[in-house]
């Protein structure tokens, strides 16, 4: 296809880097418009739900990277270290924001809440699934583990992201429309590696 071909081209001179840059911005942004009043009556409630919510779209995001280049031919894979690092990071950032800004680091209730309610377990399940997603996202790991133990370490990308969709349903507890298409999302990403490859039609030996 030379569309995505075109496009395969452009994106080969976009250096990975700069999307780490892209997703400090966002935590820079949220600390100048709390200073600045711009976040409303709850900053505290805003700054968690806008770092947890852009921690999931990455999910999504590197949940989207084989299926876009098995079945359309654009090749992110480039990306898709940076991208899961930039998620991680914002979920790090998102804890931090529950645990310093909301809870105060009272220990004591902060373990009562993971361990009495449901989203904040699931929640913490996630992050702990990501924790070693991303420590293990560098090419020492990868000679470290080897491959075949570092791409089944890497399937806990599947978990972590059927976690954090939950954790987002359960949070906002009404039910509205869009935590419901973040899961049905990931669950549609997750399903399409169940469709088999199909295999290259071999032409017969001669006799």
């Amino acid at each position: 296809m030379p569309g995505v071909d075109r496009i395969n081209a452009g994106l080969r001179r976009v250096p990975p880097w700069t999307l780490y840059g892209a997703g400090a911005a966002l935590p820079v942004w949220l600390f100048w418009a709390a200073t600045t009043g711009g976040l409303g009556v709850d900053p505290v409630r805003e700054i968690e739900h806008t770092l947890g919510l852009w921690s999931l779209r990455l999910i999504v995001a590197v949940l989207c990277v084989t299926p876009l280049r098995r079945f359309t031919g654009l090749n992110l894979l480039r990306f898709r270290r940076a991208i899961g690092v930039t998620a991680f990071g914002l979920a790090l950032l998102h804890l931090l924001a529950w645990l310093v800004l909301d809870m105060g680091l009272y220990w004591a209730q902060t373990l009562g809440d993971i361990a009495k309610r449901p989203y904040i377990t699931v929640g913490m399940a996630a992050f702990l699934m990501m924790l070693p997603l991303a420590l293990s996202s560098n090419d020492w790991s990868v000679r470290r583990l080897g491959g075949a133990r570092w791409r089944a370490l890497h399937r806990l990308t599947y978990p972590a992201a059927v976690a954090a969709a939950v954790h987002y349903l359960w949070l906002v507890k009404a039910w509205p429309v869009a935590p419901i298409l973040y899961l049905a999302a990931v669950a549609f990403l997750i399903g399409l590696r169940l469709i088999p490859r199909r295999r290259a039609i071999q032409s017969p030996r001669p006799a």
